[in-house]
């Protein structure tokens, strides 16, 4: 075989391999084009939010919130509550192992005597705020009663005992008891909710009030002038 004719066929060779890799390469192009063009891209799921934590309410009954503070009610101011006005006629002022709270007698010019408690209690594990209590006692006659220390039946109601103990306390203005002294108490709750305490000057009779928590928020107070 001559020279020029195996010169000749390794041309040829060489053509056929340099066509059929251009056909290959050609074919995976495409190959990638169509797989491109048949992916859509996958929409992302819209992020999920975690529900918000409670967070304490305005006006819920902690202090330092925008409404009228009830431990800053004096003698002589005046007070709404419940769509009842009434005037402050005296204060007394409790404590009694670490805790202190005041009451307030209201004359709403209505024969019945009313009693306004606030307290406040410790704040939130882990925070500042305080918390207040107030209630509103309405003395209810006890016809000799006197406080057990188990359950005790008032007006047919089971009450339950909760505390109990002797408060030093000092008066203001109005209220028919001493300026100063030792008051025993035994405060009781029944399976609704209904509290019920007894009170005593030591050396006097014991006397009984219900009461009914109040909102802090849903006291107005109307300062006294001068």
């Amino acid at each position: 075989m001559t020279s020029a004719v195996v010169l000749g066929l390794s041309i040829a060779m060489l053509v056929l391999l340099l066509v059929a890799y251009l056909a290959t390469t050609r074919q995976e192009k495409r190959g990638k084009t169509v797989h491109s063009a048949g992916t859509l891209p996958q929409p992302q799921p819209a992020p999920v939010e975690e529900p918000a934590s409670p967070l304490a309410v305005p006006g819920a009954g902690r202090a330092g919130s925008d409404y009228p503070d009830p431990r800053t009610i004096r003698v002589g101011d005046s007070v709404e509550y419940q769509g009842v006005r009434a005037r402050v006629l005296g204060a007394i002022y409790f404590s009694w192992q670490g805790k202190e709270w005041t009451h307030y007698l209201l004359d709403d010019g209505t024969h019945r005597q009313q009693w306004l408690s606030v307290a406040e209690q410790g704040g939130v594990a882990g925070g500042d705020s305080s918390v207040l209590e107030v209630k509103l006692w309405t003395t209810v006659p006890t016809q000799g009663m006197v406080p057990a220390k188990s359950m005790l039946i008032m007006e047919g109601v089971e009450f339950f005992p909760i505390e109990r103990g002797t408060a030093a306390f000092r008066s203001e203005g109005m209220t028919g008891r001493p300026d100063r002294g030792l008051l025993d108490f035994a405060d009781y709750r029944a399976d609704d909710g209904r509290l019920l305490s007894f009170e005593r000057v030591q050396g006097q009779p014991w006397t009984a009030s219900y009461a009914s928590p109040l909102p802090p928020g849903s006291i107005q107070i109307d300062r006294r002038k001068g």
